[in-house]
């Protein structure tokens, strides 16, 4: 198993409240640390048929006949069951202990929402971040373009996988059958291409209405089908920062990938080499650096604090971030060398918002300061 700094909140989390739920994408590894960080929890897989429908038969039956801990993974698979571990959760009397596992976004469920609010830690587990590669000694000095074409699925690295063809059946899994069980879509193709159009639009201002067009559907359609994207950790949105800005701030969201190694399967890019002339080099390699800092924030067990900036003259900083109070404003350039226009965004943020001393996130080696900015390679982010 791989070292995963997470899981020294999973543990600190059982610790203050008797549930934690762990959240992420399929193979991200959230069973692995789950099993492996408590072994002597009884692990029951609701993946596993006869068992799921036992889960929704009887619930109250289930739990009561597996007594202890327990692991329960892949819960949304039987999300009834959330109900039934409320009054034990509740019960003052018991110290039985939980740790539940999603491959989908079950906050986004207002009714599990509430079952769950209060009563667990929920943390969300993403696949691994450059920082964990390092920490387990994973293609220390891999080249950029490797990085970007791998992404960070565990599996790949611990089978010594090819990424590509891993990735193709990731997503036929994904599809034929997650996305099917989460609503009724008819026309497996024509998702695909909304999908494969989705990629190639990460790093860009979220517009629905061309996304749908482009993809031969309804707004209201694109926007049911994103969403479903978000629930099943594929891809997310980054919002515009706008205090203190005025109006002439762009209030659409920005839309990225959870990993680089999907996004690029999504663009068919297939080897290393392909990126490095890609036209979309840029929107990916801005893409894991966004992605990379949220990993950060979520592995430390903390919510993301991230934006982007941009007005309505085009003027943009890619990234920003805010903790009390404090400005941390950062431009991604996929370039391997460094120019001096990479900090204009940054200096004219700066006259609206003084002092600004943010950074520039780089495709070279050298860290460095530039004026009043921190010039960092990508290898440090």
């Amino acid at each position: 198993m791989y070292k995963r700094p997470i899981a020294a909140k999973v543990v600190q989390g059982l610790q203050q409240y008797r549930a934690v739920v762990l959240l992420g994408p399929r193979q991200s590894g959230k069973t692995t640390l789950a099993r492996s960080v408590f072994p002597d929890f009884k692990y029951l897989s609701l993946e596993d048929p006869d068992l799921r429908s036992r889960a929704l038969a009887d619930p109250r039956g289930l739990l009561a006949q597996h007594a202890g801990d327990l692991i329960l993974d892949e819960v949304q698979r039987a999300p009834d069951l959330l109900s039934y571990l409320q009054g034990m959760l509740d019960d003052r009397s018991s110290n039985r202990r939980f740790i539940l596992t999603g491959s989908q976004n079950l906050l986004l469920s207002e009714k599990v929402s509430q079952t769950l609010a209060g009563r667990t830690r929920i943390l969300s587990l993403l696949p691994l971040a450059q920082r964990e590669m390092a920490l387990n000694g994973i293609k220390a000095e891999a080249p950029l373009e490797d990085r970007l074409l791998f992404g960070g699925y565990p599996r790949i690295f611990d089978q010594d996988l090819d990424s590509t063809e891993w990735l193709t059946q990731y997503y036929s899994t994904y599809v034929e059958r997650d996305v099917r069980s989460l609503t009724n879509i008819g026309d497996l193709d024509q998702f695909d291409r909304f999908v494969r159009l989705a990629a190639g639009r990460a790093g860009q201002l979220l517009n629905l209405a061309s996304l749908g067009a482009d993809s031969g559907v309804s707004q209201p359609t694109a926007k049911a089908w994103l969403s479903l994207l978000k629930t099943s950790y594929i891809c997310f949105t980054l919002e515009p920062y706008f205090r203190n800005f005025g109006k002439r701030i762009i209030k659409s969201p920005k839309l990225y990938f959870h990993d680089t190694g999907l996004l690029c399967y999504l663009l068919r890019i297939t080897r290393p080499e392909h990126l490095e002339s890609h036209p979309l080099r840029g929107a990916i390699f801005e893409n894991f650096v966004v992605s990379e800092r949220l990993k950060g924030f979520w592995n430390d067990g903390r919510e993301a604090p991230l934006y982007f900036w941009r007005d309505s003259h085009g003027n943009e900083v890619d990234l920003v971030e805010e903790e009390a109070g404090i400005l941390t404003p950062t431009e991604i350039k996929s370039g391997a060398t460094f120019s001096p226009d990479f900090t204009a965004g940054l200096e004219f943020m700066g006259k609206l918002l003084p002092p600004c001393r943010g950074q520039v996130v780089y495709g070279g080696e050298q860290n460095f300061a530039f004026k009043d900015f921190q010039v960092v390679s990508w290898r440090t982010v």
